[in-house]
């Protein structure tokens, strides 16, 4: 079960749907698990470019047409 009553980015939101943890995020990302769990959990969290770009790279392993404006205000 993931994303039991915890609050939810929409980044988190969506690695729950998809069924990877933050955990396994952080590992394909190369990014910190507490840079990973403030990505997810949140709310008005942006990461620095060079770690938006990281996390973005390991998302778009799982779907080609992910965006950024999907889970961060630009």
């Amino acid at each position: 079960m993931f994303g039991l009553g915890k609050p939810r980015t929409p980044l988190g939101k969506w690695i729950d749907t998809m069924g990877i943890t933050q955990e396994e995020l952080a590992k394909s990302a190369g990014i910190n698990r507490d840079t990973a769990s403030a990505a997810c959990s949140k709310i008005g969290y942006i990461p620095s470019p060079i770690v938006m770009k990281k996390i973005l790279k390991a998302l778009r392993e799982v779907d080609p047409s992910v965006r950024a404006d999907k889970f961060w205000n630009l």
